[in-house]
């Protein structure tokens, strides 16, 4: 093993970038460029079966897009490579190989069904099914018996008996396996293909990975990545076993879970800030010291601490994260968030797929009115709503407002105003004096003023500032509202 920091982060291209993958990457990430040291990226593409196509690019596309870089990948090749584990597999024949000739490892003849059948007798005897050994020892006579079958074979590691395997876990601490707890196990399949606990330790050793960081489901592979690493006559990496990321009912995080948003593909498209989603997502099972919670990736990765790794799980906070990422919106220069959010607003068809001048500024000042207020950038579609409406909708609290006896008299006021104006003076400045006069003219103020336009206007009784929203709706809008209003006939 290296002495150096080299840790990896091994995706499946399977899918795309999930929460719980893309926590690996980025705690691996942090813990190497935290020593100085190397972060590789290694696909894991021997479960041909459940590849899909564009996966592995999505993976890639989406840790580049959380802010991610790596030293050593398919794209960034090293002196360690491939690296795609279907381009390793001479590799790997060879190493098994010398675990046959070495007597640690023998040819598995049995077929699924014969497996299938002593691990129900098993069950029946109340024993834990495992494999019983019977290939263990034949002999060359009986394995040519059972080739002339057509028999296929895998490969078994011979499991030492009453051996116990302990490692030093970076979170758990010590840990502990009997080797009784085994049956020989599988470490290449029928068609030739080893299986993940056989590849992927040869794959670590060979690539002089350090420390292996990975999910606490991983913790009961550990043992048999060990004896492949005592039969091979190598010394095992540091393992460190992350905690479950858990949904606010502290159940283990699903896929199917819908209540959680949980590939890093969606919140791009929901238009979430990358910066945000990093800082979030590392705050998941590690804390630093003090109170703080709002990092730039250069800052966490000056004070990333492996010993801060948390050893209960992590709860999956939906309301932190999008705080989180308001503090990162409004942090955006006008322009980013506007960029952020008109795709929103085009997809939902408010603006039209080339905007020109004009509606480009007052798309630029609906996104800059609700700036304080958006989570995220999808959210301009539904929190600017009213601006789209032909009819105010109101609620309870604003039917009150428009019921009281002052009403009326502020309504068709400010309408005067606002005509003896004209349309081509209607700008933010204007409205604001003419509020102001309606003041002076009726005698009311406060909410006695601004709650009956604001309601009357835009069915809600609280908002973004009110001479903007005005602006927003348009004259002929804004006129045709308070002309409603005044008549009762709003929604």
């Amino acid at each position: 093993m290296s002495d150096k920091v080299r840790v990896r982060y091994a995706p499946s291209p399977t899918g795309h970038l999930h929460i719980g993958n893309a926590r690996t990457a980025i705690f691996n990430y942090l813990f190497a460029r935290h020593h100085g040291g190397e972060f590789i990226i290694r696909i894991e593409d021997t479960d041909v079966k459940r590849n899909v196509a564009g996966g592995e690019e999505s993976q890639l596309k989406y840790l580049k897009w959380l802010g991610v870089d790596w030293d050593e990948s398919v794209d960034k090749v090293g002196k360690y490579g491939p690296y795609r584990q279907t381009e390793r597999l001479d590799i790997y024949n060879r190493y098994w190989q010398e675990l046959i000739d070495a007597g640690r490892a023998y040819r598995c003849y049995c077929t699924e069904e014969e497996l299938e059948k002593e691990r129900e007798e098993q069950s029946a005897r109340g024993e834990t099914p495992r494999y019983s050994g019977k290939c263990r020892h034949l002999s060359d006579a009986d394995r040519a018996r059972l080739e002339a079958e057509g028999r296929a074979a895998s490969v078994r590691f011979l499991v030492p008996e009453g051996k116990t395997y302990t490692f030093d876990d970076m979170v758990k601490g010590e840990i502990s396996f009997k080797s009784e707890e085994f049956g020989d196990f599988v470490i290449v399949k029928k068609d030739g293909i080893p299986t993940y606990n056989y590849a992927v330790a040869l794959d670590d050793h060979l690539m002089e990975i350090s420390h292996v960081l990975r999910g606490e489901d991983h913790i009961t592979n550990t043992p048999r990545q060990l004896m492949v690493y005592e039969a091979h006559g190598w010394e095992p990496p540091i393992f460190g076993h992350m905690t479950l990321i858990v949904n606010e009912n502290r159940k283990k995080l699903s896929k199917r879970d819908e209540s959680i948003i949980q590939f890093i593909e969606q919140y791009d498209k929901l238009g979430f800030s990358s910066e945000a989603l990093f800082n979030f997502i590392t705050l998941l099972g590690w804390s630093p010291e003090g109170e703080e919670e709002i990092f730039t990736r250069e800052r966490l990765i000056e004070i990333f601490d492996a010993n801060r790794l948390s050893k209960s799980p992590a709860v999956f906070d939906t309301v932190k994260l999008n705080w989180i990422n308001q503090h990162y919106l409004k942090a955006l220069p006008a322009e980013a968030l506007v960029d952020l959010c008109i795709p929103h607003l085009k997809e939902a068809g408010l603006l039209p797929a080339e905007p020109n001048e004009k509606e480009l500024e007052w798309a630029t000042a609906l996104v800059t009115l609700y700036r304080d207020h958006l989570r995220y950038g999808a959210e301009i579609v539904t929190l600017s709503e009213l601006f789209f409406r032909d009819e105010v909708v109101l609620e309870d609290e604003g039917r009150e407002i428009l019921a009281e006896e002052s009403v009326p008299a502020v309504l068709a006021a400010f309408a005067r105003q606002l005509e003896s104006a004209g349309e081509a003076a209607f700008t933010e400045e204007t409205i604001k004096a003419s509020v102001k006069a309606v003041q002076k003219e009726t005698g009311a103020k406060g909410k006695g003023l601004f709650m009956p336009i604001r309601v009357a206007l835009t069915g809600q009784t609280h908002g973004p500032d009110l001479n903007g929203s005005i602006w927003l709706l348009g004259y002929g809008k804004v006129l045709k509202r308070l002309e409603s209003a005044a008549a009762g006939k709003l929604a």
